[in-house]
């Protein structure tokens, strides 16, 4: 979820790379629900992230918070996300259009997919097509999971567009012990790539720990999302970064 160390982010993109993922995420900028919380370490944190994404050969996304931040971030990151309280910050999505950098753009917690597809189109309206939507869950009345994954969004968002479809299983059900068969319905759905996270010590992460896997259990369950995709006549590429 975030950058806390060279030692924490290192050790993380190095399990993850050996384990097939293509790109790091990683947070130095964190818009948190409470203003006592870790915020990230900002520009330090992005330099760190660059530093372990070139180590590893592996594509680097973070979060942009203000369009002020813009270039800042798009100096060190291959791709620019804009997490789910932003997705309707029309500031930030023009900049980040302009910015003709990669965007990732999370579905608004309350958020309905036309409105998620006219978010992207601001970032279009710009010239810069390459852009991916996530579903990262959505906010109802059940509160035993963060959110509610909805699967159903991945056939739809794919019908409706032809941009790439990412989902958040992490942030979705906010349980590690969910995470897997989240990812599993995912990948059988027709999602395109999904955002794990993953951290060698879940138990003293400074954000979101509870819904963070080990590496050790990142390594099995794509060994498992390997087999569903074949069931469901698709391939996963681990290994092959998509977005240049």
């Amino acid at each position: 979820c975030s950058v806390e160390s060279r030692a924490q982010i290192h050790e993380i993109a190095h399990m993850v790379k050996a384990a097939g993922a293509t790109i790091l995420r990683g947070g130095a900028f964190k818009p948190r629900t409470s203003p006592y919380s870790f915020q990230g370490m900002g520009e330090p944190g992005l330099q760190l992230l660059r530093e372990a994404a070139d180590a590893t050969g592996l594509l680097m996304v973070t979060e942009v918070v203000s369009p002020m931040e813009v270039p800042l971030v798009a100096q060190y990151a291959d791709i620019l996300q804009l997490g789910t309280r932003n997705m309707q910050n029309y500031s930030l999505l023009h900049a980040v259009g302009e910015a003709h950098k990669p965007v990732l753009l999370k579905r608004g917690m309350s958020s309905t997919i036309e409105e998620l597809l006219m978010a992207a189109e601001y970032i279009l309206s710009h010239g810069n097509y390459r852009v991916m939507v996530c579903e990262r869950g959505i906010r109802t009345f059940e509160t035993y999971t963060r959110n509610t994954l909805d699967i159903n969004a991945v056939p739809a968002l794919k019908q409706l567009t032809h941009l790439p479809v990412i989902v958040d299983p992490s942030h979705a059900t906010g349980k590690r012990e969910l995470v897997d068969a989240a990812s599993r319905a995912a990948i059988a759905a027709g999602a395109d790539g999904l955002i794990i996270e993953v951290h060698n010590h879940p138990e003293r992460a400074l954000s979101d720990g509870a819904q963070s896997l080990t590496g050790e259990q990142f390594a099995a369950m794509v060994k498992r999302l390997a087999r569903v995709a074949e069931a469901v006549d698709r391939r996963l590429a681990v290994g092959e970064p998509v977005v240049a």
